[in-house]
Formats: structure tokens, sequence, C-alpha cells
């Protein structure tokens, strides 16, 4: 009964995320109380991840280091560079600027993992990417963001490897050892993982709109048509380059397209809220809705095409 709820709310997941983002554009009070809760109800999201991996989801590192090593590096170059780019392109405010190039210098989100299922990708590889890039986040992603982000905008970075650390990398660690501990409580109660964190996800984006609705009308169209480019040419480069660069088959070459245009934007939304401002936190909070829209889609073509 619980499974098949959660795959209903999963399916539905970007209809809701829109339904209540609009709810909190037009009734800001009721969703801005949410925001200071935002680092928690991330760490609920990293700890669910941690709660889900298992020592096979690691394999990949230790049978395949290059598809791996190749996937890392492109998610920590392309996304970011393909946000500074947009920044600089649509002439954005440092604060878009900057919000635009924090998304980009996050790691992959775990609904990369359920669209290249769903395209037939090569699912371990995906995991791998997204469990590796998730725990290399503290010790790349501040750093990256000072070096691409710093001219927009002020950036501490030491305190953003601090909270990366307590949001991200604890929570996954502490989910993992959970596993090991109570593997069979964890079995029992893992179906609901998914649940809570769509309902995070849903509760970040809204209170995001929220704290920006004052502004969101302003600066709405740059934001969505910047958020459309970066995901799209995220997919987009990430299979040209693992095809022609690097000679990958077509199966992998889907794996590396989710991977590097699907982002941990919830994240970003954390992060910008906590060390930036609201406004910077929206491409991090648009992304959320767009990229699983786009992703299922996608997933939906290739699934079809190469069947």
């Amino acid at each position: 009964m619980l499974k098949n709820i959660t795959e209903i709310i999963n399916k539905s997941f970007a209809l809701l995320v829109i339904v209540f983002a609009v709810a909190a554009f037009y009734f800001p009070a009721t969703f801005k109380p949410i925001a200071k809760h935002i680092p928690v109800l991330l760490g609920i999201v990293m700890l669910g991840m941690g709660l889900t991996l298992t020592k096979q989801d690691f394999s990949a590192v230790f049978t395949r280091p290059k598809d791996v090593l190749i996937g890392v590096v492109m998610q920590f170059i392309i996304m970011p560079l393909i946000g500074v780019g947009l920044a600089m392109g649509l002439n954005m405010s440092p604060e878009l600027a900057a919000g635009f190039i924090l998304v980009g210098c996050v790691p992959s989100g775990t609904s990369s993992n359920v669209m290249t299922f769903l395209a037939k990708g090569d699912v371990a590889l995906s995991v791998t990417m997204s469990s590796v890039t998730t725990l290399l986040a503290p010790f790349v992603t501040p750093y990256l963001f000072l070096l691409l982000g710093g001219k927009f905008i002020p950036i501490n970075a030491w305190a953003l490897f601090v909270d990366i650390v307590k949001i991200v990398l604890i929570p996954v660690i502490l989910g993992v050892v959970l596993r090991q501990l109570f593997a069979k409580y964890v079995e029992a109660l893992i179906d609901a993982v998914p649940l809570v964190s769509v309902g995070a996800i849903i509760a970040i984006v809204s209170a995001v709109v929220a704290a920006s609705a004052g502004r969101l009308s302003t600066v709405a169209g740059v934001v969505v048509i910047g958020v459309i480019l970066h995901n799209l040419l995220g997919y987009f480069i990430a299979y040209l380059v693992s095809k022609y660069l690097f000679s990958l088959d077509h199966r992998r070459c889907k794996t590396m397209s989710f991977e590097i245009g699907m982002q941990n934007s919830g994240l970003g939304a954390a992060l910008a809220m906590a060390h930036l401002n609201p406004l910077a936190a929206l491409p991090s909070a648009i992304f959320s809705v767009w990229h699983n829209i786009s992703g299922s889609m996608l997933a939906g073509y290739w699934a079809k095409r190469d069947k």
C-alpha cells in the first residue's frame, strides 16, 4: 500500500511542486516560516539517500573507475561553466548570477537515478556517480563556487564547506551506518523514504518562492529561461562529450546525460538561502521543478526510441 502511494506521489512530483510553489507565491506568509528549517529538511533528504545506499552502489568505483572518473569530472566542469555562461550571456544581476553558478556547482541529484532507469541506461553507474559526487561535494562545491562566482558576490567558502558537511555528508554517512546496523528495520521502512524526500523538497521550493515572492514577478522570465537552458545544455553537452570525446556507448552516454544535466537543486537552494539571499535561491527552486519534467520527457523518448 505504502509503495503504491509512493509511486503515485513520485509520478505527480512535478505537478505537486508547481501547485505548492503557486500557493507560496500568492500566500507567502504561510510558507515563509519554513525557510528556517530548510537545512534540516535537506538533511532528512540526504539521510534518506544514505539509507538506500548499499555496498553494491559503489561497486562501479572499483569495477569501472574510468567511467566514474569521466562522469565526476564532467559533473564539476560542464554545469558550473554553463552557469557562468548563462549569467554573463543573459546579463543577470549578481544575486541571480551567483544562484545559477551555485546550482551548477552542486552534485547530481537522486532524480537522475530514476530517469536513468526509465531510459534504460546504466543504473549502477548512475547510482555510483550520484553517491561519489555527493560525498565529494563538501570538498569541491564551496571552492569551485568561490572560483567561478566570487566575482559576482562575496562568498565564504569555509562556511559553505561546514554547512555541506553538516547537511549532506554527515546525514548520508549516518544513513549508510544505520542501514548496516539495523538492516531489517530499515528495509521495513525503505518504501517511505521517497515519500518523505518528496515532501521535504516541496517544502524547500515553497519556502524559497515565498521568501522571494516580492521580486519573483520581475525576474521570473530570465530565471525560467536560464534554468531551461542550463538543464537542456547539460543533457546535450554531456551526451556529446561522452560519445565523441570518450567514445562511450549509447547506454552510458544516456547515463552521463542525466547525471550531469540533473542537479541536487535542493542543496543549491539551502546554501543560497543560508549564505546568499532568497533571490539567489530561485534558480535552484525552479530547477527542482523543471529537471523532473524534462528528465521524464527525455527518459520516455529514449526508452521508446531505443526499444
